[in-house]
């Protein structure tokens, strides 16, 4: 009679028939045809009472072991050489970036100290600047209003001189009118009358009428 085992081989589950007799239980197959041995060998009838192997969800205890031993191998070198250094090494960073900070606000302050100095040196040379520029113009007025003051005395003065010399002119061409005019008037008597008048009668004469027709 055949009959159908199952066994758990390397490629999986494995299925085929083997020969056995039924009415005495006893099967061809031997514990040494087992992949994995049997937990009773005494009480061995066929595959079906092969052992079932390691789980292959738990591990094995010399796994559990080695994996123990690398945890507690690498919590040591963490704790006594690896955190020490990753430790001293951010406590470096850390001063480094504070100091960092600190020289940049020292920088920013000196910044500042430097624009405010510049600020009221610039403020004091604007003062300074228009103090010179309200000087300069307040000099430059009285310059104008002395030159103004000489251009008009040199234009009086020579109104003054024009004026004289106008008069000096009018005078003389009066007395050379005069001169003519008595002339004329001592011919015109003297051919109307046949004799010459008196020239300082005459002169008299002239200058009176002369002086009458200029105050008209």
């Amino acid at each position: 009679m055949l009959r159908a085992v199952v066994t758990n081989g390397p490629n999986g589950l494995e299925v085929f028939l083997a020969a056995g007799d039924e009415s005495s239980g006893k099967s061809e197959y031997t514990p040494a045809d087992c992949e994995f041995a049997p937990d009773n060998p005494e009480e061995f009838t066929g595959l079906g009472d092969c052992g079932a192997g390691p789980s292959p969800i738990l591990p094995e205890a010399k796994e559990l072991a080695w994996g123990a031993g690398t945890f507690i191998v690498f919590a040591l070198l963490m704790r006594f050489f690896l955190y020490p250094r990753l430790r001293r090494s951010m406590d470096a960073r850390y001063e480094a970036i504070r100091a960092g900070h600190t020289e940049a606000d020292a920088m920013r302050q000196a910044a500042r100290g430097e624009v405010a100095a510049y600020e009221s040196a610039l403020a004091e040379v604007k003062a300074e600047a228009a103090a010179r520029v309200d000087a300069a113009r307040v000099q430059l007025e009285q310059e104008r209003s002395e030159q103004l003051a000489e251009a008009n005395a040199r234009i009086s003065a020579g109104r003054e001189a024009a004026a004289a010399e106008a008069a000096a002119a009018h005078e003389a061409a009066r007395a050379e009118i005069g001169s003519a005019v008595a002339a004329v008037a001592t011919r015109t008597v003297e051919l109307a009358t046949g004799r010459a008048p008196d020239a300082g009668t005459v002169s008299q004469v002239v200058d009176e009428t002369m002086s009458a027709g200029v105050g008209r």
